[in-house]
């Protein structure tokens, strides 16, 4: 359905706005800290990801993801502190890998993505490939902005905050390229 400006005094004005306008909004709230890779448990089972970016602004971004076996388009909203609306759906391998390559206007970030356990928190640790390689950087999915949570002993420096390190950024302006 596509909305006209036309349309808000008749959405706002029936049923129509709560279909339209959510209570809920999916959200994704996570920190992000670079590796002390040598301090590092044994990692093992690591999944390779390939992610492209369709669209990046201030507003919107719009990625394609897939790994070996599955493949999703994610578009996220701006962030407000270490959180922001997600939406993200599985679409066929072969519409990614198009997408991918052929409607992105930046390379591909390739990534090893590990997971940890860490007193009883799931951490997500992505050793970066090809232009990023050397870059190793650590998220914690959290259910609060303002939840306690446990340093593992093997986290550098928090970079939450920095958008270098956000993956859109490093598709534009690669960790080789600082």
């Amino acid at each position: 359905m596509k909305i006209l400006p036309s349309d808000e005094g008749f959405l706002a004005s029936t049923a129509h706005a709560n279909i339209i306008k959510p209570s809920f909004v999916a959200t994704e709230t996570e920190r992000k800290y670079l590796v002390n890779k040598e301090m590092l448990p044994q990692l093992t089972g690591g999944e390779h990801i390939i992610q492209a970016y369709l669209h990046i602004s201030r507003q919107v971004t719009v990625r394609v993801r897939f790994t070996e076996n599955s493949a999703f388009i994610t578009v996220k909203g701006s962030q407000k502190g270490i959180s922001r609306p997600e939406f993200e759906y599985p679409i066929p391998l072969e519409d990614a890998f198009f997408m991918a390559y052929e409607l992105s206007p930046f390379a591909p970030v390739r990534k090893t993505r590990f997971q940890v356990i860490y007193c009883g928190k799931t951490w997500q640790i992505d050793e970066f490939e090809e232009q990023n390689a050397g870059l190793w950087v650590a998220e914690i999915e959290l259910s609060d902005p303002d939840e306690i949570f446990e340093l593992p002993p093997w986290i550098a420096e928090e970079v939450s905050g920095d958008s270098r390190y956000q993956n859109s950024t490093l598709a534009q302006k690669p960790f080789s390229e600082w």
